[in-house]
């Protein structure tokens, strides 16, 4: 059985981004307090973009590098520890392992999980999220490999495109036959596709029913009765929060664990940051994130506010992303149904996209377009004060291309 301390001014339930962050935070107010971060996965943190950008597009790229620091004197950090209840009264955690842990400040920084969809992970079933994940996808994709990618939001278009790029035979299962067509307006996610498609993607519109691993292979079901046989699968249709333990805690849950403005949940002592938080947003009102501009400014601030900091966490983070040669910048809602206003380039290769409702903007895409998420945050702040009277007082307030 693993030995800890009886109690530490600092435990942290999670490994990743906003864990290794929060450290940082803590080490910012307070250079001594023994912190211990505990992961259940049996991977140190790391920086996860990496898993479906850098790790993929760079040939001198390894996961090594990719390894967030979570050392120094004071600070313990223990992989394959799950954490399976929380005492916010007695203030202690207990492991699955047996072992029971004080803390004097506890932070809930455990993610989200993968959705699994109807069929079960597997060496060749991947639900792709984590470091294991990387590793079990990178042996099977190789150069002429043939891999189906369920799903094309945010991180079904990445793992397309990364494998496009490293010569993998790629099948695209979409709903909806286009990607990211909840995000992108209809004409940006039509090129898109077809980008993707001229690259050597075959598109096949559908959902998924059902499927089996076999050996070497992976054969899929599609509601219509199609069938995809592939060397490996990703399945990439989104996540959901990792709220139990909050929950079973009695702490308050909705969409996400409730933390207040210094990210400090309904119970005493405990707070919580990253993808697993619903907090409110200074211009956004209240929200949950899955990027890791949040992780890691949210998971910063928290170990600051644990440590004893009193200033409010007022940052609306940002996100992006890249699908072959094009990339973007975004912040906010981005609703393709509550599209405010497209402004494109002469050459059309870059676009501003802007969101919102009632003369408010709340979200935009720049794609393309770089150095600009501050000013279209301002936009988002002015907006918030001073509705527009119409979508033409957005003209030329931020230019493609950056």
């Amino acid at each position: 059985m693993t030995q800890f301390q009886d109690s530490y001014p600092y435990v942290i339930i999670g490994a990743g981004v906003a864990a290794a962050s929060a450290v940082a935070g803590i080490r910012e107010k307070d250079g001594t307090g023994s912190i211990v971060v505990l992961g259940a996965e049996p991977d140190p943190p790391v920086y996860r973009p990496d898993l479906s950008k850098t790790l993929w597009l760079d040939a001198d790229a390894s996961l090594e590098d990719s390894a967030l620091d979570v050392t120094g004197e004071g600070v313990e950090l223990h992989t394959s520890s799950t954490v399976v209840a929380i005492d916010p009264d007695g203030h202690r955690v207990e492991l699955a392992d047996g072992n029971r842990i004080g803390f004097e400040h506890l932070l809930i920084a455990t993610g989200a999980s993968p959705r699994t969809g109807p069929i079960a992970p597997g060496p060749r079933v991947i639900h792709y999220r984590t470091s294991a994940d990387y590793r079990a996808l990178r042996a099977v994709a190789s150069p002429g490999a043939h891999v189906a990618v369920v799903g094309g939001g945010y991180i079904g278009g990445e793992i397309a495109s990364a494998l496009l790029q490293n010569d993998v035979q790629v099948t695209l299962v979409l709903p909806h036959g286009t990607v990211q067509p909840g995000m992108f307006p209809p004409d940006l996610s039509d090129r898109i596709t077809r980008k993707l498609t001229a690259k050597g993607a075959r598109i096949v519109t559908g959902r998924l029913a059902g499927g089996s691993e076999d050996g070497d292979s992976v054969t899929l079901t599609l509601e219509d009765g199609g069938e995809i046989t592939a060397d490996a699968v990703v399945i990439g249709i989104g996540v959901t929060p990792n709220t139990s333990l909050a929950r079973e805690a009695g702490i308050e849950v909705d969409d996400g664990i409730v933390v207040d403005e210094l990210l400090r949940t309904s119970a005493a002592d405990v707070f919580a940051a990253g993808d697993v938080a619903s907090y409110p947003d200074a211009l956004l009102g209240r929200r949950r994130v899955e990027h890791v501009d949040n992780a890691e400014t949210m998971g910063r601030a928290a170990g600051r506010a644990m440590a004893g900091d009193l200033t409010p966490y007022e940052h609306t983070p940002f996100f992006w992303s890249d699908l072959l040669d094009d990339g973007y910048e975004a912040i906010g809602d981005l609703d393709a149904a509550r599209v405010l206003r497209e402004d494109a380039s002469e050459d059309g290769s870059a676009e501003v996209v802007l969101y919102g409702a009632d003369g408010r903007v709340r979200g935009a895409l720049l794609w393309n377009t770089w150095d600009s998420v501050d000013a279209a945050r301002e936009l988002i702040a002015e907006t918030r004060e001073t509705p527009l009277a119409g979508p033409e007082d957005l003209r030329g307030r931020i230019s493609p291309g950056g």
